[in-house]
């Protein structure tokens, strides 16, 4: 009876160990080396102020602070666009929802119920 035993354990274990060979990636790469693997984006460059050149590219409240309090129209998007220096301008109405990632070149246009401009941050 003991060579039977000791061929089930055999058996069981070479079948644990096929299992486990099943599970391993013939793609994946064997050293970081690899050449076939993407590289990494480089890091953002930093000025001399310290700042990276899309923080540097953030938007200027000062030159358009004259729109606060005035109506709304579309057509002005542009001109608000063009004044702050801003990439990007997200206009937000009450309970609109909003992504909370802070963009420093998006220029953020918040109206209120009478689709009057209330309030112009940069984020």
């Amino acid at each position: 009876m003991k060579p039977c035993t000791s061929l089930v354990k055999f058996a069981a274990v070479s079948a644990c160990a096929l299992l486990l060979t099943a599970c391993v990636n013939s793609q994946m790469p064997i050293s970081p080396a690899n050449d076939d693997v993407d590289a990494a984006p480089p890091p953002p460059t930093v000025g001399s102020s310290g700042a990276s050149d899309e923080q540097a590219a953030s938007c200027d409240l000062d030159a358009i602070q004259s729109a606060i309090g005035e109506p709304f129209d579309e057509a002005h998007v542009a001109q608000l666009q063009s004044d702050s220096g801003a990439r990007q301008v997200r206009v937000l109405r009450p309970g609109d929802m909003a992504t909370m990632d802070h963009r420093p070149n998006r220029l953020n246009v918040h109206l209120d119920d009478q689709d009057m401009v209330e309030d112009l941050r940069c984020g």
